[in-house]
């Protein structure tokens, strides 16, 4: 099985989708023969031609006004949205228009076939402009799915799921992961499911949940945690919209504490909904209050990035902290 970071794992999984199916387009700013500001779609025109793999203006709205007109003729674009801070001229077009396609023609016609690629999250030294975890927004938005993968096999796999799903998905690549993480990929087809969480640890003091590049922080604070004796489970939650409310109960239930932890600010961050829909399926299990541990409620800083992010050490405090409550 060979080996590839989370790039060449992108760029694998839009071969395959491409190589498969005549209708799968790939766009954006730059991803021609420049094959994107990451190299996330290299060589991918020269070998499709540049009808099927272009660029297309400085222009975020643009790009998916396009895809939706696109989708709606029968086409699968794959639009990259350069930074996930740029989508935002584009929100009028995904949340009126993307996501509301198919309940506004009761089903006659939709967009179903649309993926927007979107490098997002913080860790690169890029301040406030290129550093965002803008999830929340859409995760707001029905009609919507939304998908995060942690490592190169998961990036593959569920691209290849997102691409071929019958509903729009948003698919936010943790850009500080790109050449970071590294691991075992197949080579053939494969896909894995959207809207399932998985267990990556089982434990029996606390749930840890999480999304993304958070997965491996937390994985560094549960190093820690159990050095202190405290058994953690942990669970990568993979979608967010849908997210795995079944998985999270059943684990909560098990263990009576949760700890949740994303980059985007504290206030209005999806972690405050998994803490309210799991405190009412769990709450007479529940030892400690469920704690989150994310970014500040402050545009994301250049110097102080550091200070930011919600590293290993806040969460192994917030682990202890819910253990000996």
């Amino acid at each position: 099985m060979p080996t590839m970071n989370m790039l060449q794992a992108i760029n694998n999984a839009l071969d395959i989708a491409m190589g498969e199916d005549d209708k799968v387009l790939c766009f954006g700013e730059d991803v021609g023969s420049f094959g994107g500001v990451f190299r996330a779609t290299s060589h991918l025109q020269e070998k499709y031609g540049r009808a099927r793999c272009f660029n297309t203006p400085l222009v975020e709205q643009g790009i998916i006004g396009f895809a939706n007109g696109l989708a709606a003729q029968g086409s699968v674009p794959v639009a990259e949205i350069q930074f996930a801070d740029y989508i935002f001229p584009a929100f009028d077009q995904i949340v009126n228009e993307t996501a509301k396609f198919r309940y506004r023609s009761g089903d006659l016609f939709n967009v179903g076939g649309l993926t927007i690629r979107a490098p997002y999250g913080g860790g690169i030294s890029g301040g406030l402009y290129h550093s965002q975890s803008p999830e929340a927004y859409f995760a707001h938005t029905p009609g919507l799915k939304i998908v995060v993968p942690r490592d190169p096999y998961q990036a593959k796999g569920l691209l290849l799921a997102a691409i071929r799903d019958p509903d729009p998905v948003i698919f936010f690549e943790p850009k500080r992961l790109y050449r970071a993480s590294v691991g075992e990929v197949p080579e053939e087809d494969y896909q894995l499911p959207i809207g399932e969480a998985e267990v990556t640890k089982e434990g029996s003091d606390v749930t840890l949940v999480g999304w993304g590049a958070q997965m491996e922080v937390i994985e560094r604070a549960v190093e820690l945690a159990e050095k202190d004796g405290i058994s953690c489970e942990v669970i990568d939650l993979r979608s967010l919209l849908p997210w795995d409310q079944e998985t999270v109960a059943e684990s909560v239930l098990k263990t009576g504490r949760l700890v949740i932890t994303h980059e985007a600010p504290r206030t209005g961050g999806f972690a405050g909904e998994i803490a309210a829909a799991i405190q009412e399926r769990c709450f007479l299990y529940l030892e400690s209050p469920i704690a989150r541990v994310t970014g500040l409620d402050t545009p994301f800083p250049l110097t102080l990035e550091k200070e930011y992010l919600p590293d290993h050490l806040k969460i192994v405090e917030a682990i202890r902290d819910s253990v000996n409550f």
